[in-house]
């Protein structure tokens, strides 16, 4: 099918490159005219395990481009994905002015024909039909305008002449993603579920359609034995489909943040939140899953859509306590690692702290919303030295918290360090020479922020290690 993606940040350039390796014949477009000359010459301005490489692979194939044109580009697509940000407003609203101006100008670049478009931005509740209505004024507008060129008459003349061209047929579908950072690409090609909603059956169909090669995942050539595995399709109303997506990240972050107050109430009482993960873990409706005591979330999903929600919420006369809880709850947990170091080390002015990790999550370099962040604001204004290392995402983290000292390796983090923080759990911190790096720090403090390394081997090697709910 041929696929018009407006939009290449995270979202949009995931789902065309996945699109793409599907087979379908996909052009992403964007305003932004230096970003679409780096992606046409290979040049991925973020970093996601596998995606460069997918990118790199469907534009030599064909099957991927870029453009800055998107008029051009949706005259020859029958789905368009509306992929733009809908970052936070101050009072927790979500600005939809991206998807606005997508929107409009879809509406006046429209021509004859059927298109589907699909909203994959997070958008709050009724927004499917508010993109209809914006689409469906561009149309207008645009005849408007075509009228009075060519007939050199008043607009208002239109409705007398009954020689109206047909207008454009489109059906709005919400198409929510549910794409974990680090691990996305997966995530889009063999993902636990697809959602679309819609209020046409022949727009649904189509979006069937466009998915049938992860409907129906076959195995592998070669893979003997391997039955085909049926990803479930959920077709609902467009109101439903976009509340699913804002009702999954409030369960999963009230859900973390659950866990980390079971976490600070181990501490008081001598129980290992552990073992405790471990035990409600295997009651089969709780799971094992987000049962990760430690910094709590971060990243661009949770907390704009908790702030969403609620706000959407009170817009109807429902005060959402129990997520308003536990986004307080998240913000409280970060600042218990600093509570930590003050306990450790008594006055932290003058003191040097190392955190290990930068990014909110591990393979990505996404500092958005990040615990390391929030952490090293408030280190600094105690007069603390704070110095940084992730494998990836330092420049971004350095470039919201200027006075961060970043450090190409961790045995320079460590050099001089009063404590070090573990704050992104990246799969390489657990094979550092821990002892080696204790001889160089000026305290042997290791404050373990995702309860990530193991407590008994660095307290045999000398350190004063400190965990959550342990």
């Amino acid at each position: 099918m041929n696929v018009c993606v407006i939009g290449t940040g995270y979202v949009g350039l995931v789902t065309g490159a996945c699109l793409a390796e599907l087979g379908h014949y996909v052009v992403c477009v964007d305003s932004d005219l230096e970003k679409v000359a780096r992606l046409r010459g290979g040049d991925v301005p973020i970093y996601e395990p596998g995606l460069e490489s997918l990118v790199v692979q469907n534009r030599s194939v064909g099957r991927l481009a870029f453009s800055a044109d998107l008029a051009t580009t949706l005259r020859a697509a029958e789905i368009l994905f509306i992929c733009v940000g809908t970052p936070p407003l101050p009072g927790g609203q979500v600005d939809l002015s991206q998807v606005e101006s997508v929107a409009r100008a879809i509406g006046l670049a429209l021509e004859d024909g059927y298109k589907v478009v699909v909203n994959k931005s997070t958008v709050p509740v009724g927004s499917g039909d508010w993109v209809s209505l914006l689409i469906r004024e561009g149309i207008e507008e645009r005849r408007i305008e075509r009228y009075s060129v060519r007939s050199g008459r008043p607009a208002g003349d239109l409705a007398e002449t009954g020689t109206d061209p047909p207008l454009p047929h489109f059906d709005v579908v919400s198409n929510p993603e549910f794409l974990r950072e680090g691990s996305a690409i997966e995530d889009m090609l063999h993902p636990d579920r697809i959602v679309a909603g819609s209020n046409s059956e022949r727009a649904l169909s189509v979006m069937r359609e466009l998915y049938r090669p992860i409907i129906e995942q076959r195995p592998a050539e070669g893979e003997s034995g391997a039955e085909c595995v049926q990803v479930p399709f959920i077709e609902t109303d467009l109101a439903s489909a976009e509340m699913i997506k804002y009702a999954a990240n409030a369960f999963l972050a009230t859900k973390i943040s659950f866990i980390n107050e079971i976490a600070n109430i181990c501490e008081r009482v001598g129980a290992n939140i552990d073992a405790v993960a471990n035990g409600i873990g295997q009651d089969r409706r709780i799971g094992h899953l987000f049962l990760n005591a430690g910094l709590g979330w971060g990243g661009s999903c949770f907390h704009k859509d908790l702030s969403a929600l609620t706000h959407m919420a009170s817009d109807y006369g429902y005060s959402a306590r129990l997520l308003t809880a536990a986004a307080e709850v998240n913000t409280t947990q970060r600042l218990l690692i600093v509570q930590k170091l003050q306990e450790r080390l008594k006055v932290l002015k003058g003191k040097t702290v190392g955190l290990l990790g930068l990014a909110f999550k591990p393979h990505t370099d996404d500092v958005r919303d990040a615990p390391a962040l929030t952490i090293a604001e408030r280190l600094v204004t105690l007069g603390v030295r704070v110095k940084g290392y992730d494998p990836v995402a330092g420049p971004n983290a350095r470039r919201v918290v200027p006075e961060l000292v970043l450090e190409p390796t961790v045995r320079s983090l460590a050099r001089g360090a009063d404590a070090l923080v573990v704050i992104t759990e990246w799969p390489e911190f657990r094979e550092l020479d821990f002892a080696a790096l204790r001889e160089i720090m000026r305290t042997p403090t290791v404050v373990d922020g995702r309860n990530f390394l193991s407590g008994p081997a660095l307290t045999r090697q000398g350190f004063d290690y400190v965990a959550i709910g342990r």
